[in-house]
């Protein structure tokens, strides 16, 4: 079931919920298995890699340490054992990890956005959304969302990461400090964060492969941190946002009227408040 054998990863003294976590996704996933990793670049490129190699059965790769992590429009995003960190899943200061599995959706325009909406629910309540990859809290970065696909066939394997920052880490060189769990969980550990994430996460893409983003769409908005604010886009343009549409597109009031904003390669930032900090 993963790199421990029948059990729940041990690295480090605190035990990863593999065993727990495989047990509550595996009757709806079949073929599922929970991996965890003392060490990699990055848990979407190793994903990435098998798939393109044929390795296309569900799992969960988790990641000790991430020492080549990529986020959106390829920025930089490290995790692992920082300084005075530990060397287990209590005091880590991020939880970094990739699911991958087969994936059909009729359209999968949305899919980061609901990912994003899982995550929330799972953790907290009053954590808001960044259109379209970003999970907020009182306006600072708290963990980011990257999805890539390997195609085979006329069949896609999805590789969905997910970077969490679980105890403050260095700013340094960010405009505006990120946001840790720990901040509004006291005491949530990594090990503990993925438990509340993984399971929900797969009930919602496997809803979304079936439905597309609509169902989503009214939990999005509702924790929606751009609605009513004006923000600029990275292209130049400008406008007040105003919720995403059943697509998952970002719906843009603009003088020229309401445009629909799809490209996941463009930046948005509220114009009245500083940059968020970039995982």
């Amino acid at each position: 079931m993963n790199n421990a054998g029948h059990g729940a990863a041990n690295l480090g003294g605190s035990p990863w919920p593999a065993e727990a976590i495989w047990e509550a996704v595996a009757p709806d996933l079949p073929g599922f298995t929970v991996e965890v990793l003392p060490e990699v670049d990055s848990t979407n490129s190793e994903l990435m890699r098998r798939a393109r190699a044929g390795q296309l059965a569900p799992i969960l790769l988790v990641a000790e340490q991430q020492t080549a992590g990529r986020g959106r429009l390829g920025r930089e995003w490290l995790s692992g054992r920082g300084p005075g960190a530990g060397t287990n899943t209590g005091t880590r200061p991020s939880l970094t990890f990739s699911l991958g599995l087969p994936l059909a959706p009729r359209n999968w325009s949305g899919l980061s956005l609901a990912v994003g909406v899982s995550v929330v629910q799972s953790l907290h309540p009053d954590l808001r959304l960044k259109w379209p990859n970003d999970v907020w809290w009182r306006d600072r970065k708290l963990a980011g969302i990257l999805i890539e696909t390997a195609s085979w066939g006329d069949s896609r394997y999805a590789v969905i990461g997910v970077g969490l920052n679980i105890r403050a880490r260095d700013a340094g060189g960010l405009a505006t400090p990120p946001a840790w769990l720990d901040e509004m969980l006291p005491g949530v550990n990594a090990a503990q964060a993925l438990q509340r994430i993984a399971a929900p996460l797969v009930q919602a893409i496997k809803a979304f492969e079936v439905h597309g983003f609509a169902p989503f769409q009214g939990r999005f908005n509702e924790r929606d941190a751009l609605g009513g604010l004006t923000v600029a886009l990275s292209d130049g343009s400008s406008g007040t946002a105003q919720g995403v549409d059943e697509t998952g597109a970002l719906r843009l009031h603009t003088p020229a009227g309401v445009q629909k904003i799809t490209s996941a390669e463009l930046s948005v930032r509220p114009q009245a408040a500083p940059p968020c900090a970039l995982l």
